[in-house]
């Protein structure tokens, strides 16, 4: 883009008088071109290599930590190549995404290297994830907590907090080391008052709105790509060439349109950061404030959505900070005195957290790694109060669809989850009814009983006068008769009694101990108020299969 596009934009970190400075490209059809031809050699990598790799990255990290723990060794570095060609070439996309499924992959192939344990492996991927992120942003705590917070929609990864901040912190020292240790955005100086903190509370819900439509439009577009491809038997590998194709077109049509639309379309492009670091400095007018967010969500959606490769984070804080930056000028143009000019950085970066912390689920890192980003830590206050309200306006609404509700969700925790599904059912749910009960009486013969096992293939019967169960014959009693030779005498004299019963409210699971205390096989089932009234039978067949019925439902009665 520099190179044959000429692109001086705006960059992140740049003081005033620096950032200043910027100025659209002289040749802007030739992003066309450009912007084509990564999304070209991105489909080529990605689809012949690593399909796993396309999209987000975050996802796909997830996805692995839920799953089986593994990720492919060539992933990093496909990932990495990917996502240079696609955002260096313009392509609407961040590095959080790509930097997350690569360092999942760095903590997949140390779980390989250490012989590490399923348990250990999900949590050396973890690591990776929150040590990346951390890294890339220069948020390490905010990594940290990320690396817990995001995997789950409603719950936290506590065991990947400490090696996170360990990993966090060696990989912060590393990377400053060599990029500085000064936050990705110039800071901005910002005072507020608890009388202004309604107006962040606002923010959220605008933020809460805005987030649902860049989840709906991402996924909607990433919908009619895969559907379209595949009514029209497409290769899969020009997918991100479409996306680039229209993404250029767009901005291009911007930037030809008016100098104001200019800057909305250029904004569309690559991070994005430098527009934030504008808006932080309060450089660019409502007019463009209000369509950066819908522009930036529509390039985002063709970029990642056709297969792309890059992240959804940098996207989300741009949309974010444009969507604070526009509510909190429009504050300002109709009560001057109340939300003054020095507040407008403040909505810029609450903005930012409110809007990416709702859509991912991950408010308390979002928010702690955009105050890192920014600087601005007299601004967690009105951040909490505008995340929370957007938090809970979202739902579980989420960017990330591989994220699960909790951790009994999680196959990494099936073991530790899994309540005994023998538990939750009741004897009367599952029992042969007493109108189905094949019966015996005291005086009837031995004989009778052999008869029955051949015509029924039964193994048990109970023995009744009346309703009342006075005892049980089973084969083994017939097997006993059979050695001896005699037939002819009454059920009474052979039949085991007293008979262990089990009441109709117990649980399978109850029932199960009692057949294997007394190492029985069959059960009659009493009626809990008259403990001598048979009302059902029960066997250890009928618990497997019972057992194995919760188990196809999805544990559901």
């Amino acid at each position: 883009m520099g190179t044959l596009v000429g692109f001086h934009l705006p960059e992140e970190g740049q003081s005033m008088a620096e950032i200043a400075l910027w100025s659209a490209p002289p040749n802007p059809w030739m992003i066309l071109p450009v912007i084509c031809l990564g999304g070209l050699l991105s489909g080529l990598l990605v689809y012949t290599y690593a399909p796993e790799a396309e999209g987000h990255g975050t996802d796909a990290a997830i996805k692995a930590f839920h799953g089986e723990g593994r990720i492919r060794r060539r992933i990093p570095l496909l990932k990495a190549l990917t996502a240079v060609i696609t955002i260096s070439t313009g392509g609407s996309a961040g590095r959080e995404g790509p930097t997350a499924q690569m360092s999942a992959g760095f903590g997949s192939m140390v779980a390989d290297f250490l012989g590490l344990s399923e348990r250990e492996r999900r949590i050396a991927l973890a690591t990776g994830i929150g040590a990346g992120i951390g890294t890339i942003f220069k948020a390490p705590l905010g990594g940290a907590i990320l690396a817990a917070e995001v995997l789950y929609t409603r719950d936290f990864e506590a065991e990947a907090i400490i090696p996170g901040f360990l990993a966090s912190v060696i990989g912060y020292a590393i990377f400053g080391s060599v990029e500085g240790f000064e936050p990705v955005f110039s800071p901005v100086a910002v005072e507020w008052t608890v009388t202004q903190i309604p107006l962040f509370l606002l923010l959220g819900v605008v933020c809460a709105g805005m987030g649902l439509l860049y989840i709906r439009t991402f996924y909607g577009t990433k919908q009619v790509f895969a559907t379209f491809f595949e009514r029209h038997h497409l290769p899969k590998h020009i997918k991100p060439v479409a996306g680039a194709f229209l993404t250029g077109l767009l901005v291009v049509a911007l930037i030809y349109l008016s100098p104001e639309t200019a800057i909305v379309g250029l904004a569309g492009l690559g991070t994005g950061y430098g527009f934030i670091q504008l808006a932080l400095y309060s450089m660019l007018p409502l007019s463009v404030l209000l369509f950066i967010p819908l522009v930036k969500i529509l390039t985002t959606s063709l970029t990642i959505g056709s297969g792309g490769s890059g992240g959804v984070f940098a996207p989300g804080l741009v949309i974010g900070a444009a969507t604070g930056g526009a509510v909190g000028t429009a504050l300002h143009l109709l009560a001057p005195a109340y939300v003054p000019a020095g507040l407008l950085p403040g909505f810029v970066v609450v903005g930012m957290i409110a809007f990416f912390g709702a859509i991912s689920n991950a408010p308390i890192a979002v928010m702690i790694m955009v105050v890192e980003m920014t600087g601005n830590f007299s601004l967690f206050v009105p951040a909490m109060g505008a995340v929370a309200v957007a938090y809970v306006l979202t739902g579980e609404s989420t960017i990330f669809v591989e994220q699960v509700r909790t951790r009994a969700q999680s196959r990494a925790h099936r073991g530790e989850y899994e309540v005994d599904i023998l538990e939750g059912i009741r004897v009367k749910e599952v029992m042969v009814p007493r109108s189905s009960v094949i019966a015996l009486a005291p005086e009837d013969g031995c004989g009778t009983v052999l008869d029955l096992v051949r015509s029924t293939e039964h193994t048990g019967y109970p023995v009744l006068e009346g309703d009342e169960i006075v005892g049980i014959i089973t084969t083994r009693d017939v097997r006993a008769l059979l050695a001896a030779g005699d037939l002819s005498s009454p059920v009474r004299e052979v039949m085991t009694a007293p008979v262990v019963t089990v009441a109709e409210h117990r649980s399978l699971e109850e029932a199960l101990q009692l057949m294997m205390e007394r190492d029985i096989h069959h059960l009659p089932v009493v009626a809990e108020e008259t403990p001598g009234r048979l009302v059902g039978f029960i066997t250890r067949t009928d618990l497997m299969l019972a057992h194995t019925r919760r188990l196809a439902s999805g544990g559901d009665p």
